[in-house]
């Protein structure tokens, strides 16, 4: 077979280096797919800029966002050839006692691209096949948008429909979202979806603004509030709006400590916590409060793969909108890519193409 490449880290926070390697025939059970495009996540600057460790050495190629084609099949699976898939951000081994139990979240043989195996910052990957979200190429022709935006499906979109889900979000509930970045902005745009009502809270203005056409009934940048004041604008609204002054759901999304913070002080009577963005940092709470209010902290990660069809239609039936909030860009300026969105110089969710 041909020669292919990828992007590999060889430690973090050097220039991310390009390399050849010699594609391999799928072992039974497997997929190779020429990757369409793979999103650049916040997990991918933890790993590249903050120390988080990956679980796999060194050097690898980062990228868990990923959307292709397959281009060979083990024997198990050549009715997959020459589809066009959406690779989970988290595969789970489908067979262990807790894949069983539809608790694919928490697989202990679980493989992340980019962390477990090689990601997708390549030409090619080859990957677990049982669990790939295919794409139907006809009505993707509607939405305007093409495979390769569809990687940040693969994280960006179902890590908040999982949350979303399992805060069992539906009509009449206030959901408040904090920090609208990749998916933050997508956690608002599917609870509203869903019938809530949205409450958007981040301390950029203009991603605020944004967002109010996309799902947002309000925005409201934090800097502008003490936790206190914050607490009593969204409780305003609420009584403007005939929503309960209860069992708020609100979703961390920042991956921030000063989010968490904001986060814990938004709890209400019968209220949910949605821990869905990563931080390193450590963070002092009084989990007493969780008792008093009778409310409920749920983490989230990524997505089981069951949910990706569902998550998928929302964008093919045009109720979750993609296009402003994706940008392409070559694989080959990774390097610049990943300085840029360090810095926050991106104005959306950039999607490195091969």
């Amino acid at each position: 077979m041909a020669t292919s490449y990828r992007w590999v880290m060889t430690e973090p926070g050097a220039p991310l280096k390009k390399v050849v390697f010699d594609l391999a025939d799928p072992e039974p059970g497997e997929v190779l797919i020429e990757v369409a495009g793979c999103g650049v996540c916040h997990t991918d600057l933890g790993y590249y800029y903050d120390g988080v460790r990956t679980n796999s050495a060194m050097p690898l190629a980062l990228g868990h966002e990923i959307s292709g084609r397959v281009v060979a099949a083990g024997k198990d699976y050549t009715e997959m050839l020459g589809k066009a898939v959406i690779i989970p951000a988290v595969i789970p081994c489908g067979s262990c006692d807790l894949c069983l139990r539809g608790k694919m979240t928490i697989c202990r043989q679980q493989k992340m691209p980019g962390n477990d195996i090689q990601g997708g910052f390549a030409s090619h990957i080859t990957v677990p096949a049982h669990c790939l979200c295919e794409v139907d190429e006809q009505a993707l022709e509607t939405t305007g948008l093409a495979l390769a935006d569809l990687a940040v499906v693969a994280d960006a979109l179902t890590t908040p429909y999982q949350a979303v889900s399992q805060a069992q979000v539906g009509e009449g509930d206030l959901v408040v979202v904090i920090g609208i970045g990749g998916v933050g902005g997508y956690a608002v745009q599917i609870a509203a979806a869903m019938g809530a009502t949205v409450v958007a809270v981040d301390v950029d203005t203009e991603k605020l603004q944004k967002q109010l056409g996309y799902g947002a009934s309000i925005a409201l940048n934090a800097a502008d509030y003490d936790g206190r004041a914050l607490k009593k604008a969204v409780s305003t609204f609420a009584a403007e709006n005939n929503l309960r002054q209860t069992e708020w759901v609100v979703f961390e999304c920042s991956g921030t400590a000063a989010g968490q913070s904001t986060a814990f002080g938004l709890l209400t009577h019968g209220g949910y916590i949605g821990v869905v963005g990563f931080t390193m940092a450590k963070q002092e709470l009084r989990l007493s409060n969780l008792m008093a209010f009778h409310a409920r902290a749920q983490g989230n990660w990524g997505c089981s793969p069951e949910h990706y069809a569902a998550a998928l239609k929302l964008v093919m039936d045009g109720k979750v909108t993609m296009a402003p909030f994706v940008q392409q860009y070559p694989l080959d300026q990774i390097n610049e890519i990943f300085t840029a969105a360090h810095e926050h110089k991106l104005s959306a969710r950039a999607i490195l193409v091969p």
